[in-house]
C-alpha cells in the first residue's frame, strides 16, 4: 500500500503561485480592455481585444522551448529566464506609447509566463512520483481554480483607483516578489548528472511524431478548438458586460460567477474519469456543449430572445462548466499515445493547443457586433467540429489516462 509522503505547504503554495501567473497575466486585464483601446486607439474592429491574444500567443510559443531549457541549464535557471522576460515586457506595455508595442510587451510577457507555468510540473516530478506527484497537482491545479475569480477583482480594483497602467505596475510587483520567494526558498531539483546538452532536436522529433500519429494529432486539434471557445469568452466577455449589460466596477463579480462552472465540472470530473470511458464522455460533453450552444444561438438570432444578465450568466456557467470537462481529459488523450517521449510531447501538445485556440479564439473576438450572437455560434461551431474529428478519425477504443483533479 502506497503511503503518502508529507508536503511542505510552502512547496505547494509557491508551486501553485509559478501556475497562477499565467491567469495574473490574462485576467487581471480584462477589465481594463476598452480603457486600453480608447487610450491606444484600437477600439476599431475590437482589435483591443489583442491585448489577451497576444498574451496567450507567447504563452504558446514559450512551452516549445522550456523543457530543452530546464533539462540543460536546470530548473531554477531557465524558470529565471521566464520572470525576467515577465518583467521586461511588462516594464514595455507600461510605458507603451503605441498599441503595437503594447502588443509586443504582452507577447514577450507570455512568452516569459511559459516558463514558470511548464517548469513547475518539472520541478513536482522532480521531487515526487506516482501518486504522490498526481496529488500534489491536484492541489495546485485546486489552488489555481480560484486564479480567474481573483484576478479580475485585482484589476478592477487597481481601476478604482488608477489607471490601466497601473495594473501592470502591479503585475511587476507581484512577480518581482514571487520571483525573490523563488530564488531565496527554491533549492535546484534537477541532478547535474542529470543534466542533458541543450538541443530542441527532441522538440521538432515530438512535434512530428504529435502530427503524424493520427490519434494523438485528432485529439490535439479537438482540444484547440475547445480552448478556442475559452479564448473567444475571454475576448468577448468585456464587450458583452461592459456594452450590454452596462455592469461597470461589477464586471469581475459576474465574471467571477461565471467560472464558478470549471470549478464544479473540476471536482466532477475526479469521479467521473473512473466511472465513463474517456473517449465516451469528452464526445457526451461535446455533443451537449454544441447542442446548448446552437440551440441558444437560434433563439437569439430568429427568434428574437433577449437574455438578462443573470440569464447570460446561467448561459456562460453551463459553458464554462462544459470546458472544465474537457480539457484535462482531451489533454489525457491526446497524450495517450507518447508515454515514451510524455515530457517534450506534453510541451508540444500544449503549443499546438494553444496556438490553434488563439487563432479560433481570435476569430471568435473579432466577430463581435455589439450582441451575444457570434460568441454562441462560435462555441457551437468549434464544438461541433472538435465533436466531429473525434468521432470519425479517432480510435474507438482509449484507455482511459489519468486525470487529476
Amino acid at each position: 500500500m502506497h503511503t503518502k509522503s508529507p508536503v511542505r505547504i510552502e512547496f505547494l503554495l509557491l508551486m501553485a503561485a509559478l501556475q497562477c501567473l499565467m491567469a495574473l497575466y490574462v485576467d487581471t486585464m480584462l477589465p481594463s480592455l476598452h480603457q486600453i483601446g480608447s487610450d491606444l486607439d484600437a477600439l476599431d474592429n475590437n482589435r483591443y481585444q489583442f491585448v489577451i491574444s497576444s498574451v496567450m500567443l507567447g504563452m504558446g510559443l514559450g512551452q516549445f522551448f522550456y523543457g530543452p531549457l530546464a533539462d540543460a541549464w536546470g530548473r531554477k535557471p531557465a524558470v529565471n529566464l521566464g520572470f525576467a522576460l515577465m518583467i521586461i515586457g511588462t516594464l514595455i506595455s507600461l510605458f507603451a506609447q503605441t498599441f503595437e508595442v503594447m502588443l509586443a510587451g504582452r507577447v514577450l510577457q507570455g512568452l516569459g509566463a511559459a516558463g514558470p507555468r511548464v517548469i513547475c510540473m518539472a520541478i513536482v516530478r522532480d521531487k515526487h512520483v506516482g501518486p504522490d506527484m498526481a496529488r500534489i497537482m491536484s492541489l495546485i491545479m485546486t489552488i489555481f481554480i480560484f486564479s480567474p475569480v481573483v484576478a479580475p477583482m485585482l484589476g478592477q480594483l487597481v481601476l478604482l483607483f488608477a489607471g490601466w497602467r497601473a495594473i501592470f505596475g502591479m503585475l511587476i510587483v507581484l512577480s518581482t516578489a514571487t520571483w525573490i520567494w523563488f530564488v531565496l526558498r527554491q533549492e535546484e531539483t534537477l541532478d547535474p548528472a542529470n543534466r542533458a546538452p541543450l538541443s530542441f532536436v527532441p522538440v521538432l522529433k515530438a512535434m512530428r511524431q504529435v502530427i503524424t500519429t493520427r490519434v494523438g494529432l485528432i485529439y490535439t486539434l479537438a482540444a484547440g478548438l475547445i480552448h478556442g471557445s475559452l479564448i473567444g469568452f475571454l475576448l468577448s466577455i468585456q464587450g458583452v458586460l461592459h456594452g450590454i449589460y452596462e455592469t461597470g466596477a461589477m464586471f469581475p463579480v459576474y465574471f467571477a460567477m461565471m467560472a464558478l462552472g470549471v470549478g464544479f465540472s473540476s471536482f466532477m470530473n475526479s469521479k467521473l474519469v473512473y466511472r465513463f470511458d474517456l473517449r465516451k464522455l469528452v464526445m457526451t460533453v461535446m455533443a451537449f456543449s454544441a447542442s446548448v450552444s446552437l440551440l441558444e444561438a437560434f433563439f437569439v438570432g430568429v427568434i428574437g430572445i433577449e437574455v438578462s444578465l443573470f440569464g447570460f450568466i446561467a448561459m456562460m456557467i453551463v459553458t464554462t462548466f462544459c470546458f472544465g470537462l474537457l480539457f484535462g481529459n482531451l489533454n489525457a488523450l491526446s497524450m495517450a499515445p507518447f508515454g515514451k517521449i510524455a515530457g517534450v510531447a506534453s510541451g508540444t501538445i500544449g503549443a499546438l493547443t494553444m496556438m490553434l485556440g488563439v487563432l479560433v479564439g481570435t476569430f471568435i473576438g473579432l466577430s463581435f457586433d455589439g450582441t451575444i450572437l457570434p460568441m454562441l455560434i462560435g462555441f457551437g461551431v468549434a464544438s461541433s467540429l472538435a465533436l466531429l474529428l473525434v468521432v470519425l478519425f479517432s480510435e474507438s477504443r482509449v484507455k482511459n489516462a489519468s486525470v487529476a483533479g
